[in-house]
């Protein structure tokens, strides 16, 4: 049924037949609508809205901007050669904050990894956790480690370490032949000498529960666990996740007055694209 073809009757429209014929239209004049609210107060209603949209949107950016900052990922920048040549003076990594987890609830629901030997940690400076320090974690809890001539054993098995640099300088007993209880080494922490004697067993040092032995790649220049201990962990941060941006170690040693600083400053943005390590840049960290 075609209801368009059958009016309805209402109280204010009476039926009509089809066929009857049409009353002309009463002609009525309309009043002009007028706007109660001035049109220079509606551009200011309108500029308000869209004010509080933007502020609202920066706002949220921000709030998403500091979650990422304060739980996901972090910068930090490469000060020293203790890694080389696995990362270099220089290089600006994303450290991953949420990989390992942390000492919660949700460690159980969630698949964080566990710390494993040969995992690269940016972590809290044990003697001053004020500094960041990144090394690799060569001793996880109940291992039995040692050195031989350099050589890195856990639990009596060689570890394979193609990563490591070597620069073979003259033998350090205490440094190669870790750990020595006979003979203290320049820059040792005494705290940890004290520590360390009693954690050797037949030439053998424990790893204790929650703590983790790390070195450093650049095996022969790196101030590490061999000379200040453990790394706690409720110390450690994350693991390194790329490599951002790598600059040459163009100038360690800028002038301290403020016209140096301007002049270095200004060197490195006129330079920048000479300066950039592009075969470095948005690597991956293994």
């Amino acid at each position: 049924m075609n209801l368009s073809n059958h009016p309805i009757a209402s109280p204010d429209r009476p039926l009509v037949p089809p066929d009857a014929p049409i009353d002309p239209p009463e002609i009525s004049v309309a009043s002009p609508q007028v706007s109660a609210v001035p049109s220079h107060r509606r551009v200011v209603t309108t500029l308000g809205t869209d004010m509080i949209s933007s502020l609202q949107s920066l706002l949220g950016t921000v709030v998403i901007a500091i979650f990422v900052i304060t739980f996901v990922v972090q910068a930090f920048q490469i000060p020293s050669e203790s890694m080389e040549n696995t990362l270099l003076v220089g290089d600006y990594l994303l450290v991953n904050k949420l990989c390992y987890g942390g000492p919660g609830f949700g460690d159980h629901l969630l698949p964080y990894q566990k710390i494993a030997t040969g995992d690269i940690i940016v972590f809290h400076y044990p003697v001053d956790p004020t500094q960041h320090f990144v090394k690799r974690v060569v001793g996880v809890p109940g291992d039995r480690l040692r050195m031989i001539n350099k050589k890195v054993f856990i639990n009596g098995q060689p570890l394979d370490e193609p990563y490591v640099r070597f620069l073979e300088p003259p033998i350090n007993m205490f440094r190669d032949n870790f750990p020595r209880t006979d003979i203290p080494a320049y820059g040792l922490e005494g705290k940890w000498w004290l520590q360390m004697r009693k954690l050797v067993e037949d030439g053998e040092l424990i790893v204790p529960q929650g703590h983790y032995f790390v070195l450093g790649d650049n095996r022969d220049d790196s101030q590490d666990s061999r000379y200040w201990g453990f790394v706690p962990r409720e110390n450690i941060i994350g693991k390194p996740l790329l490599i951002y941006w790598s600059v040459q170690d163009w100038d360690r040693n800028p002038s301290s007055s403020v016209r140096g600083r301007l002049s270095h400053l200004a060197y490195a943005i006129t330079h920048i694209f000479q300066l950039t390590r592009w075969n470095r840049t948005l690597r991956l960290v293994h």
